[in-house]
């Protein structure tokens, strides 16, 4: 199986290529350049592993949530890409996806993953691995620090996503914590390639970004 990712949800930029679980990466801290460097990487990868856009069996992005504008370029790119060569696009959370590298890197079953939302809040979500692939224990939200919500029991949580930058007011506990991750495409790679075979793909048309929220900024009056 081949499997293209793309991720560019955060201030990170990253494309990696899942071949027959073989994972190859590209990333990069690009902040306001995804539009302009993305398609590049890809390209990049895909003559450095040898393999065409026809090889692939499904192309997979960061479906959210994170920046608005970076989620509606990583959309629109996999979308085009994937009508040019009739594939199914599969759609991987952005929050799953740092949990899985804290599953890969630090060996944590259990992971708070936090992006920050700006505005005051985070991108919150919880989760546990399920044989070797993170699975969410709760439902995923954008919510203020000191408001977030702990599942049941009394695992030794691992903190992961910029949201861990605000770890003082975070209402919960963890073991470690990893402020400076990002979402990464090896991640979604993996991940994208157990919801294809569990059949999660769609056609390119039903690709959409998950936001959570539905501003952008603040008014004068609530700064």
């Amino acid at each position: 199986m081949k499997i293209l990712a793309l991720d560019s949800a955060t201030e990170a930029c990253s494309v990696a290529l899942n071949l027959d679980g073989e994972i190859v990466e590209h990333f990069e801290l690009l902040p306001r350049r995804h539009s302009r460097e993305l398609l590049g990487m890809v390209d990049k990868l895909l003559k450095k592993q040898a393999v065409s856009l026809s090889d692939l069996d499904a192309l997979a992005f960061g479906c959210g949530p994170g920046a608005f504008t970076g989620l509606r370029i990583a959309a629109a790119m996999v979308q085009g890409l994937a009508f040019a060569i009739d594939k199914p696009v599969v759609a991987v959370s952005t929050l799953r996806a740092l949990a899985q590298e804290g599953f890969r890197v630090h060996q944590s079953n259990a992971v708070l993953a936090a992006i920050d939302a700006r505005m005051g809040e985070v991108y919150w979500g919880a989760f546990k691995e399920e044989n070797g692939l993170m699975q969410p224990v709760i439902e995923e939200s954008v919510i203020t620090p000191e408001k977030v919500v702990l599942p049941d029991g009394k695992e030794n949580w691992l903190g992961i996503g910029t949201g861990w930058q605000f770890r003082e007011q975070l209402a919960a506990k963890v073991v470690k914590c990893f402020p400076e991750a990002y979402p990464r495409a090896a991640d979604i790679a993996i991940l994208a390639a157990a919801d294809f075979n569990e059949g999660l793909s769609v056609p390119a048309e039903q690709a959409r970004p998950v936001y959570l929220r539905d501003k952008v900024a603040l008014k004068k009056s609530e700064r």
